[in-house]
């Protein structure tokens, strides 16, 4: 396999051997002094009601996700090993831009700037190359034809040879993965509502995407990619590409299973406008309103029965010490109906 000039790939040669790349450092630098820009702008307009501290690591975290991805032992060995060059692929459009989303930078630009600025945030927003793009199926579709079309179409041939063309992927896969999850466990306004059963499915449905791929390339039985940089050490390379296949299909799963977590957690605190509590929260509240109810009659005779489970819904009963007395009453009602054996 011949001599590298890299020693053999570990984890702690992960964040020594580092390459410097430019255009990568620029961008983040600027990224993240714009968005700390905001962060600080905001603070001193409603000192009462700061950035929430939150987003901004998570948006940061985002960034350096990119720079270790690009820049530390990742990106040293990209061109070496193919599983380390999938693990950044991983990294660039699976956990990457979901921090970039939490983040919520179009938000902190809109609560940062001033006219015309932000009148012209607010129409790009409303636009319909914008709402074209962040439309949920749209993100799905186009992070399906990602994973496969990088990895098992001949793109990968070039990509291998050519190191624009490997730049470039990197920049697709941080804009797909952005739009991909965006509608999803983004709070932007980009005016499109996607219900929590939905997001869940729409997550859920990505995980085949990234099976299929690690279970084709650990099918092949010779190597279907140009060689790689030469080495003496490490797998052989049909080996790397049975080893990249098994880290797209179960590192992907796992990514994803992280984040379809994360979805179902956040729908469980989920607030409603009418009274600010969980979905759990709430069908607990309307089965002791159901309860209330029924023991309602005991001092409302003669309301009809649908008004009196109004009020025990949506009355002054809905207090939480008077719903806890109409329950006691409602208890108090079945212990005369059915007293308790000696």
């Amino acid at each position: 396999m011949g001599d590298s000039p890299l020693p053999p790939f570990s984890l702690a040669n992960v964040f020594s051997q580092w390459q410097f790349a430019p255009v990568v450092t620029a961008a983040v630098v600027v990224f993240a002094a714009l968005y700390l820009w905001g962060v600080l702008r905001v603070s001193r307009r409603h000192p009462a009601r700061p950035w929430p501290v939150g987003r901004t690591i998570a948006f940061l975290i985002g960034l350096l996700v990119v720079v270790l991805a690009t820049q530390s032992g990742i990106g040293t060995y990209d061109d070496t090993l193919f599983y380390d060059h999938m693990i950044q692929h991983l990294m660039l459009i699976m956990v990457a831009p979901p921090l970039l989303v939490v983040g919520q930078p179009v938000t902190l630009l809109l609560h940062a700037s001033r006219n015309p600025l932000h009148t012209w945030t607010k129409k790009v927003l409303r636009s319909a190359p914008i709402r074209a793009i962040t439309w949920p199926a749209f993100g799905v579709m186009a992070y399906a034809v990602t994973i496969v079309g990088t990895h098992l179409t001949s793109f990968m041939n070039l990509v291998m040879e050519n190191d624009s063309v490997h730049n470039l992927e990197h920049v697709l896969y941080l804009v797909v993965g952005y739009l991909y999850f965006l509608p999803l466990i983004g709070k932007e306004p980009i005016g499109w509502k996607v219900s929590y059963p939905l997001r869940l499915f729409l997550l859920f449905i990505a995980m085949p995407v990234d099976a299929f791929t690690g279970v084709v390339l650990n099918s092949y039985g010779t190597d279907p990619f140009p060689p790689m940089e030469p080495r003496n050490w490490g797998p052989s390379q049909l080996s790397d590409v049975h080893d990249g296949g098994a880290v797209m299909w179960v590192g992907g799963a796992a990514i994803m299973f992280v984040v379809i977590m994360c979805v179902f957690f956040a729908w469980t605190r989920e607030t409603r406008p009418s009274g600010g509590m969980g979905w759990l929260e709430s069908a607990r509240r309307a089965n002791m309103a159901d309860r209330v109810a029924e023991a309602v009659p005991e001092t409302t005779a003669g309301t009809p029965a649908p008004a009196r489970q109004k009020l025990g819904r949506e009355g002054g009963l809905d207090e939480d010490d008077e719903q806890l007395a109409a329950y006691n009453a409602y208890l108090a009602r079945i212990n005369r109906v059915n007293p308790p054996e000696e």
